[in-house]
């Protein structure tokens, strides 16, 4: 098939058309087109006057035609298992990294056991919802833990800056599993917390469907290492596994495995990450921003952003994990703690959009030679956002407008905050007044950042757009090295994923587990 790029069609043109345009760029009649298949769609909203949607599309044509481009082959082989141990590998976590990994390593024949500290996405989704109505926290079956990792409850998204051929992989393996087939094609896809669920569970089952297990309720305690090398695991339960190869797809927040990992030798580093807020807008407000006059066009859709700048303090500000039509929820995973994250589902027609709203600190933020320092860091935040709150998991809270001005919020406007919870209105300023990290002054990099985008967006720092803290769970503030076969300085240990500090969101970390299985069936123990 030939590959053609940059076919634009305008907001009321049909899908139709595609064919006519392909049969013109190739100076072919149209009904020597056999086959035209989407490949990648994107909207092009840079004039708000005349917005398209823009194409790549393979044709297909008897028509020998010269100057094109060839559609390039996506097929992906699993090498031929060169692994000698008769030891099941186990992978810890059953985020994005752990089940690709898993459902790769079943596909080449080696019967994984993932292990997995959370619930099944069915009664996971049962305890989070019912900590979010008021109930208590459950540690281990929460927003941050259980089947499906974190992204579980968040928007789904897909799109990824990493270039790589195992993107489509992925993707594909989402769309077996039930995620809609337009995520194969759109530029930024998405698929939904409400039908990622559904999709985790169908890969669930691929898995053991493979020959591979999934053990939840499952913690793993303790690695048993001898001479450098892992010769068994211990889990939550007392068990003892007798296994040669462990899998570390344990997402960013499991801290306590940080800990006993680094006890057990594994060279662990700091690595930079990011903390803040999360801010909400009105989501029709986001819609006129980006798209002018056709801000209601059907086609469009919620309008998405992403944004960023260095304030005035030297620092970098950015917005994350974008959610339209979305919704801020109580993703806590330690008792008296509160943490923020946003989460859509595929309709993505909430009334409020919101995203984080990020600053990046370093290690050289905290010193000391302890690679945990981010980590407790972190903690603190969570447990003054807990204290500020009242208590009780609701999230301190201020107005746009209040905390540019430094005046405290009385009521909300037009944004009422979807922070299921409840929020506590408070001073920002002073949450963020931190004496033994008083050189970060997040706050004062948080306003100038507000204003900065605000020329960016129009809108982004409107009086009523709300502030709900705090934002800790970005990325890992840990790494847990490992070298070009994938290992750790301890043989036979694996670090993968977005925990491991290696991958970044759903998809970068699906590929990262892909990766980490084929570094497994490659290495002849």
């Amino acid at each position: 098939m030939i590959r053609l790029t940059d076919i634009k069609l305008g907001l009321d043109e049909d899908e139709k058309a595609l064919a006519d345009k392909a049969a013109k760029k190739l100076k072919v009649d149209k009904k020597d087109i056999n086959e035209i298949k989407i490949v990648k769609k994107a909207i092009d909203a840079r004039d708000k006057n005349n917005i398209k949607f823009v194409y790549t599309v393979d044709v297909a044509t008897p028509v020998k035609v010269l100057g094109f481009s060839q559609a390039p082959e996506e097929e992906f082989e699993i090498p031929k298992a060169k692994r000698k141990s008769q030891k099941r590998v186990v992978i810890a976590g059953s985020g994005p990294a752990g089940l690709f990994c898993a459902y790769v390593l079943a596909k080449a024949g080696l019967a994984p056991v993932v292990i997995e500290r959370g619930k099944d996405i069915d009664r996971r989704k049962a305890d989070v919802e019912s900590f979010w109505k008021g109930a208590g926290l459950d540690e281990n079956s929460n927003v941050q833990f259980g089947e499906g990792g974190a992204g579980t409850f968040s928007d789904g998204k897909l799109n990824t800056g990493i270039s790589d051929p195992l993107v489509r992989e992925v993707l594909k393996t989402f769309y077996e599993c039930g995620a809609p087939e337009e995520i194969l094609y759109i530029n930024k896809p998405h698929i939904g917390t409400d039908k990622l669920q559904t999709v985790v569970k169908n890969l669930r089952q691929k898995i053991i469907s493979l020959g591979g297990e999934v053990r939840f309720e499952t913690a793993l305690s303790d690695l048993v290492i001898e001479k450098g090398r892992l010769i068994g695991v211990l889990l939550s339960s007392g068990e003892f596994v007798d296994t040669d190869t462990l899998v570390l797809a344990i997402g960013h927040s499991a801290r306590d495995t940080f800990l006993m990992l680094h006890r057990r030798g594994l060279v662990i580093s700091p690595k930079p990450f990011s903390v803040g807020v999360r801010i909400e807008h009105k989501q029709s407000m986001i819609n006129k921003s980006q798209y002018g006059k056709f801000y209601n066009h059907k086609k469009l859709g919620a309008a998405d952003y992403k944004l960023s700048c260095k304030s005035s303090l030297g620092r970098g500000v950015y917005t994350f994990c974008m959610c339209p039509g979305g919704y801020v929820v109580a993703a806590s995973s330690e008792k008296g703690g509160v943490v923020t994250n946003g989460m859509s589902e595929y309709s993505r027609d909430g009334e409020n959009a919101n995203s984080a709203l990020l600053v990046s600190v370093t290690p050289g933020d905290f010193p000391g030679e302890d690679p945990f320092l981010g980590m407790y860091f972190q903690r603190e935040l969570e447990k003054r956002a807990f204290a500020f709150g009242g208590y009780s998991y609701k999230a301190p809270c201020q107005l746009v407008g209040d905390f540019l001005k430094g005046i405290p919020s009385k009521a909300f406007y037009d944004v009422f905050p979807t922070y299921q919870r409840g929020v506590e209105f408070v001073s920002l300023d002073d949450f963020f007044n931190l004496p033994n990290f008083y050189k970060l002054n997040l706050a004062q990099n948080l306003k100038d950042a507000i204003i900065k985008l605000d020329r960016k967006l129009n809108g982004f720092a409107a009086q009523e757009a709300v502030l709900t803290a705090v934002e800790t769970r970005s990325s890992s503030p840990i790494r847990i090295m490992r070298d070009c076969t994938f290992q750790s300085n301890i043989s036979g240990v694996y670090p993968c994923g977005e925990g491991a500090g290696y991958a970044g969101g759903i998809t970068s970390s699906a590929v990262d587990g892909i990766k980490c299985a084929l570094k497994i069936i490659e290495n002849p123990v």
